[in-house]
């Protein structure tokens, strides 16, 4: 049995549906995605555009004013240390970048450990010429006779603040400088052992070394004065240069220079070494960057006046090494650096009636 024309033309007209339903389907599960690949892209194209409408330099306005990006003030303030908005609760919280870390480390590794360099290892150098050249300051007449100059409490607040010092100098010289001296020769690793002990050590015997100054400033004070004959000292440079023997109390214009600067530079530094030993006390980071500048420059500087001090009481002045460890001084030494404390110590012993004293014997004066 034949179907009729009309079956065979609503047969025809599915299969028509049908291919057009699945051609539309596959157009469609092509399209679809490429139109989310297009709405992406053209929204990153407006956001680029955006971002560097904003990132470019402000045009100049109709009315002649130069625009300021808005961008630019929020990290001019940023950079500035403005203080916004935290949840975080804390000392300077609010504070998303501190610059001030910026300039301390430029300064600290900059000047501060350059120049500072070229000061020690300069006057290091000058005192070895000087003594290579001249062989330092000679006993020119030795009596026999001693004067008693340092007692032994002198001499053990002497040595205590001394040695404190030294090492002080050390580790913290060491940990300034570390970098270029010590990691070449010992390396990363044996540096970073190193700097894990000295730092507890600068520490700790920073406070037993600041109550050894203390003591010995206020000891030494009346010593210290100013005194009419004390220009001349200096005119004459003590004497180390021409063999001259300018007037000098129990302590020379030098050594008075040298106390001075313990006290200036010395509360610099006392100061200052509170402030970073400790930390925990509220001081902001401006305070800590400022107090550790303060602390390396006073350290250089007494550093400096120390490596002085130590050549002219040791090879620089023949006879002043033997005061610090006996106590004792020749009289010939006493009359060439330091006259009018001579004179002083013979108009004392002549008021006692004190007897003249043998060659080789000690004489019964005590320092004031």
């Amino acid at each position: 049995m034949s179907e009729s024309p009309s079956g065979m033309s609503r047969r025809a007209r599915g299969l028509r549906v049908g291919l057009l339903s699945l051609m539309l389907i596959a157009v469609c599960s092509m399209v679809l995605p490429l139109t989310a690949y297009l709405w992406t892209a053209t929204v990153h194209a407006q956001e680029t555009g955006q971002q560097a409408e904003q990132a470019a330099p402000a045009q100049p306005a109709a009315d002649g004013k130069k625009e300021v990006n808005p961008r630019s003030i929020y990290w001019r303030e940023v950079r500035e240390s403005e203080p916004g908005y935290t949840a975080v609760t804390g000392q300077e919280t609010n504070v998303l970048i501190q610059s001030g870390g910026q300039s301390w480390r430029e300064l600290r590794n900059g000047p501060v450990k350059v120049l500072g360099a070229i000061m020690v290892l300069g006057v290091l150098a000058a005192l070895l010429a000087y003594q290579l050249i001249k062989g330092g300051s000679r006993l020119q007449h030795r009596t026999g006779r001693k004067i008693l100059r340092w007692s032994t409490a002198d001499r053990v607040l002497h040595w205590y603040v001394a040695v404190t010092f030294i090492v002080l100098a050390l580790t913290g010289l060491s940990l300034l400088w570390g970098r270029h001296v010590l990691i070449p020769v010992f390396g990363k690793e044996g540096f970073a052992a190193w700097a894990n002990l000295a730092k507890p050590i600068h520490d700790y015997l920073s406070l037993a070394f600041v109550a050894g100054l203390v003591v010995m400033l206020v000891k030494f004070f009346h010593h210290s004065l100013p005194a009419k004959y004390d220009l001349q000292w200096l005119k004459q440079v003590g004497g180390y240069l021409d063999d001259s023997h300018p007037p000098a109390g129990f302590v020379n214009a030098g050594e008075k220079m040298f106390y001075w600067t313990l006290v200036v530079a010395g509360a610099g530094l006392v100061v200052s070494g509170f402030w970073l030993l400790f930390p925990n006390l509220g001081f902001e980071r401006a305070a800590m960057q400022t107090a550790n500048i303060v602390h390396g420059v006073t350290s250089l500087i007494l550093v400096t006046f120390v490596c002085l001090h130590i050549y002219l009481g040791t090879l620089g002045s023949e006879g002043a090494f033997e005061g610090m460890t006996t106590g004792y001084v020749d009289e010939g030494w006493a009359h060439q650096h330091h006259s009018v404390w001579l004179e002083e110590v013979e108009q004392e012993r002549a008021g006692k009636g004190a007897a003249p004293v043998p060659t080789g014997s000690p004489a019964p004066a005590t320092p004031t």
